[in-house]
């Protein structure tokens, strides 16, 4: 414990006060860690985002908080871990995202913090319960269970007329249990069958897409964010020269030159992020602030890989598309 939290504590035990009012005593300047597990170069727009909105919220870089920003490269969990430890005791609040978040369960126990863009956070045990978190962690959910990942194959089908074997592109560094588990049930109802595929590096796409052939997948789904972001290039030009039409869950696999993709805006989440720091800044415990969701879901589709696929996208789709991408 820094020193002037230890003297804040000690008045507000003498006092008899609850430690949430010396949470908010004047003249703090709150220490925000913010880990983005990606490069500077994908990441600055996160960055911008949640910087943006707690200026909004009057807080100011250097007057009443200071954000250590961090940018981990790439989805390497080790790294983010070590990241993540040495920034813990530089801190008051934690805010990550993505895959970032696990790293941040396991080795900030003690840090107040705000996930955004998290998958499943009940099912995979960061927090009790939606509307009662219960621990130290709150933050904006990027799933809506079932109903979206049936949404993402029901574009496919209306891409594919009679789909009958899609393919899924894992990460074996990202916890996919959940979503698979979500993602089959959607399967199920939709009639198709999945055909999971895995791999670890940049360097196993190449064999990755070579079992999806031989599987007669006939569309792909690729799983999660981290994913798209590390190698959304290699993934979009290897699903083209294998004739797939690929389903992504943020819009950055798109505009990387897949074909389309469903799910939240991924910077609009921060937004809502910032607003939760903003609760904790006045004295509010993670424990007992309701996660969110997104209410908006959004359709990207890239009109250029749908030509060199030779498909004719349905008027219907186009017409839903929050933007076609030229």
């Amino acid at each position: 414990m820094r020193r002037r939290d230890f003297i804040a504590a000690f008045y507000c035990s003498a006092l008899g006060l609850p430690c949430s009012v010396a949470a908010q005593q004047p003249g703090k300047v709150w220490r925000i860690g913010h880990v983005i597990p990606t490069t500077p170069e994908w990441g600055e727009g996160g960055r911008q985002a949640l910087e943006q909105r707690l200026a909004d919220l009057g807080y100011v870089s250097g007057r009443n908080i200071v954000l250590l920003h961090r940018f981990t490269g790439g989805p390497q969990l080790d790294k983010i871990n070590e990241l993540i430890i040495s920034l813990v005791p530089q801190i008051d609040i934690l805010a990550v995202w993505g895959i970032a978040i696990y790293a941040a369960k396991k080795s900030a126990a003690g840090v107040p913090t705000v996930f955004i863009s998290a998958g499943y956070p009940v099912e995979e045990g960061l927090v009790q319960s939606l509307a009662h978190p219960g621990g130290n962690m709150t933050g904006i959910i990027a799933e809506a269970a079932t109903e979206t990942n049936g949404k993402r194959l029901q574009i496919l089908k209306e891409i594919v007329p009679g789909l009958q074997r899609v393919a899924v592109l894992r990460a074996a560094y990202e916890p996919t249990v959940v979503w698979m588990t979500s993602l089959e049930l959607a399967a199920r109802q939709l009639g198709v069958t999945l055909v999971p595929v895995d791999f670890a590096s940049a360097g196993d796409l190449e064999t990755a897409f070579a079992e999806m052939k031989k599987s007669e997948a006939e569309a792909l789904i690729v799983l999660g964010g981290a994913v798209v972001i590390a190698f959304g290039k290699q993934i979009a030009d290897l699903a083209i020269r294998a004739r797939l039409p690929s389903c992504y869950y943020i819009k950055d696999g798109v505009i990387a030159g897949g074909l389309v993709s469903y799910g939240p805006d991924r910077l609009a989440m921060a937004r809502p992020a910032a607003a939760l720091i903003d609760k904790i800044i006045k004295g509010a415990s993670p424990a007992d602030i309701p996660c969110e969701q997104p209410t908006v879901y959004q359709l990207y589709i890239n009109s250029k890989t749908a030509r060199l696929l030779n498909l004719t996208l349905p008027p219907t789709l186009l017409a839903l598309a929050d933007e076609v991408i030229e």
